[in-house]
């Protein structure tokens, strides 16, 4: 059956929700967004997603025209309409309906959509086994550019590396930032154990500020690990004990290969299993509850 999307204040069936054509989120990248879970029927961390949904409007001057209760509200409300418990949101603001000019001023209604459905995108395995990836050509954007903290709508830098891990055979590639350091992967961000040291790069490395990396932070302070964040090359990455990517949709995923080098043993160790499971628990308690305790969707739609 068609999912029910929120779109400009309706829901409305899935074949029914259509934009104009001189939309420009569509025909320039003009505006964010942001990838959300749900797990055991809460909203995973849905106060730091829309904050930073928020934020990243700001820095384009895209006003949202809905404060953020009523965000969170219509968040909710998607997922009760289509019954889902356990699912991925996504969350968009366009800048709206235009001209053919670049002009944001000739927009005068930004558009606002969600969108509830189901993502994989690895396979279960290879959260057991763990990923190879490889270094690619393209570079993070500069800070001074489209700063990578703006969730935006323009994402061909990210597919751009995406298209070279591709022709490369891997799934996944690492993207350094314009001055060689390592910043993150097409669509994660990427942490190293080292010496039992937790390291990933700082967010002025020209890299997005990961929700899923901030709580992997959090729970390995919690663990009593150290914790750095701080610039590293792709040769202190070869020589790493472990690799692993973290994001909204892929959680935490063991990378054992990397420009054809075999990091570490070759296989995840206990201290990436370890942050896993903390990972997964916590998403069984944390965020605003879907359906009340013993109201209708127990039944998933997938």
């Amino acid at each position: 059956m068609d999912l029910i999307i929120y779109l400009n204040g309706r829901f409305v069936p899935e074949k029914e929700a259509v934009i104009s054509v001189f939309d420009h989120g569509l025909l320039y990248g003009d505006g964010v967004f942001e990838g959300i879970r749900a797990y055991h029927n809460r909203v995973f961390r849905l106060e730091q997603h829309l904050e930073r949904l928020y934020e990243s409007a700001k820095s384009i001057m895209l006003e949202i025209p809905l404060p953020v209760e009523e965000m969170q509200g219509i968040v909710l409300e998607t997922l009760r309409r289509n019954r889902l418990r356990d699912a991925y949101i996504r969350l968009v603001v366009t800048r709206g309906r235009g001209d053919l000019g670049l002009d944001p001023r000739k927009c005068p209604a930004p558009t606002v959509f969600c969108i509830t459905s189901s993502i994989q995108l690895y396979p279960e395995e290879l959260y057991e086994k763990g990923l190879e990836v490889v270094t690619v050509p393209t570079p993070r954007n500069y800070n001074e550019a489209v700063n990578p903290r703006i969730k935006s709508l323009n994402y061909l830098n990210n597919i751009l590396a995406k298209i070279e891990a591709n022709l490369a055979g891997t799934m996944e590639a690492i993207m350094l930032n314009p001055q060689g350091y390592v910043a993150e992967a097409t669509g994660d961000n990427i942490f190293m154990i080292k010496s039992g040291v937790l390291l990933t790069p700082p967010r002025y490395a020209n890299i997005l500020d990961g929700v899923t990396r901030n709580t992997v932070l959090e729970l390995a302070r919690k663990r009593g690990m150290e914790v750095r964040e701080e610039l590293f090359t792709r040769h202190d990455l070869y020589n790493a004990e472990q690799v692993f990517l973290t994001g909204t949709a892929a959680e935490l995923i063991p990378v054992i290969k990397i420009d054809g080098r075999i990091i570490g043993s070759g296989r995840p160790e206990r201290a990436f299993f370890e942050l896993l499971q903390d990972f997964r628990e916590l998403t069984r308690t944390e965020g605003p509850v879907i359906f009340p305790e013993g109201k209708a969707g127990e039944t998933d739609v997938q």
